[in-house]
């Protein structure tokens, strides 16, 4: 099977956005929201500064990991690809097995 560059080039964009720890929260946030989350909601859960969070949802906003819309003065997010954070799980998961030392899966595929 082969991949074109344009494809690989994508997904390295995305890996990069992946790669910052307070993106990986709000997107585990969100993903555990019954409802669309307000910025000031994923302030007070994660206790990280509003500028902060509002500079990484522009960011994950870009690249559609999160869709937003506005109620006033209030902007109210919710992930907009959510089988992003199950390969986020996975390597999660990886990372577990590193930890203790286990071995991992024998091929998956």
């Amino acid at each position: 099977m082969e991949i074109s560059d344009d494809l690989i080039n994508e997904a390295t964009k995305i890996y990069k956005v992946l790669s910052n720890s307070t993106r990986i929260k709000i997107l585990y946030f969100l993903r555990y929201q019954d409802n669309d989350a307000s910025v000031n909601e994923i302030v007070q859960a994660l206790g990280i500064a509003q500028p902060v969070i509002s500079k990484q949802l522009r960011i994950l906003r870009r690249y559609q990991l999160v869709r937003n819309h506005k109620e006033g003065t209030k902007v109210f997010y919710i992930l907009d690809d959510p089988h992003v954070v199950e390969m986020v799980d996975d390597m999660l998961n990886h990372v577990r097995h590193e930890i203790k030392g286990l071995p991992h899966p024998k091929n998956l595929y």
